[in-house]
């Protein structure tokens, strides 16, 4: 495991985070600006990376004042903005390695772990550009929450029936960085861009089958870089993902599913492949 002094900056943006979901969103972005400007400090932020963010988070921020005629072209370069940040895209920053080709038991192959800095904006970035995003208020649907956990958590064991994974019961001692990154600032962003943002934009629009079909489809494809299978798995994941979002209207409760879904495979299962 690897940590220095630097990364106290993802302390500050995790509490940012966490307050968005209590609604505290005025401190959460004060704290963002703390984090923001110890990154530069710290040299995990240069000023092309700091004038990415700026650009991306001025035109979220503007976008639901514009007219129609530009909100749509608005929502297209959110849209492109968050996948540059996905994907790394956008220069100037230097994100933390913290786990280096590390196993979680003799069956799973290495694999190596960043704090990143760019992926959690994401979130701030919709927050600002779609007020909604963290969802409603109405009542949960517990018993359809329930329907929905059983088939999602079933693909493990699913997955290790078609030989892609195998039972490893690990608890490895660095499964605390693994999950606080995993729920802050993997699953918030993910769930953030394609359930609170894109599932339920098209849901508004189209019915909400129309949107977990298509947020799913997305999130299978974003997972093209570990071949086809993974991309049929994380699609079937998202569908569960989606469903915890359809019927709790609470981005949180699908952050949670993603969440867990991950954790067991972590701690169960031979991660994030057998050899």
């Amino acid at each position: 495991m690897i940590l220095d002094i630097s990364m106290w900056i993802w302390i500050p943006l995790a509490l940012a985070i966490i307050l968005v979901f209590i609604n505290q969103t005025k401190a959460s972005f004060a704290l963002l600006g703390i984090t923001l400007i110890g990154a530069i400090i710290e040299q995990r932020l240069n000023v092309v990376g700091l004038a990415g963010i700026a650009v991306g988070l001025l035109v979220a921020y503007k976008t639901p004042s514009l007219e129609k005629k530009w909100q749509l072209g608005a929502y297209l370069f959110i849209f492109l903005w968050c996948i540059a940040l996905f994907l790394h895209l956008i220069p100037g920053f230097n994100n933390a390695k913290v786990l280096d080709a590390v196993v979680t038991g003799p069956l799973s192959v290495p694999f190596t772990l960043y704090l990143n800095l760019d992926k959690p904006l994401i979130l701030f970035g919709l927050l600002l550009a779609y007020p909604a995003l963290l969802g409603s208020k109405v009542s949960i649907n517990k018993k359809a929450l329930v329907y929905t956990a059983i088939p999602l958590f079933s693909l493990l064991p699913l997955a290790w029936g078609l030989g892609a994974l195998k039972p490893e019961f690990t608890i490895p001692n660095w499964w605390w960085v693994f999950a606080l990154n995993n729920l802050l600032l993997t699953c918030v962003a993910e769930e953030a861009f394609f359930r609170g943002f894109i599932q339920q934009s098209l849901s508004k629009r189209f019915g909400w089958i129309a949107g977990v079909a298509v947020a799913s489809v997305l999130f299978g494809a974003a997972h093209i870089g570990g071949g086809l299978l993974l991309v049929v798995f994380a699609t079937l994941a998202g569908v569960g993902y989606g469903l915890a979002f359809h019927y709790s209207s609470r981005l949180w409760v699908a952050v949670a599913f993603h969440f867990l879904f991950n954790f067991m495979h972590l701690v169960f299962f031979t991660y994030p492949i057998m050899k």
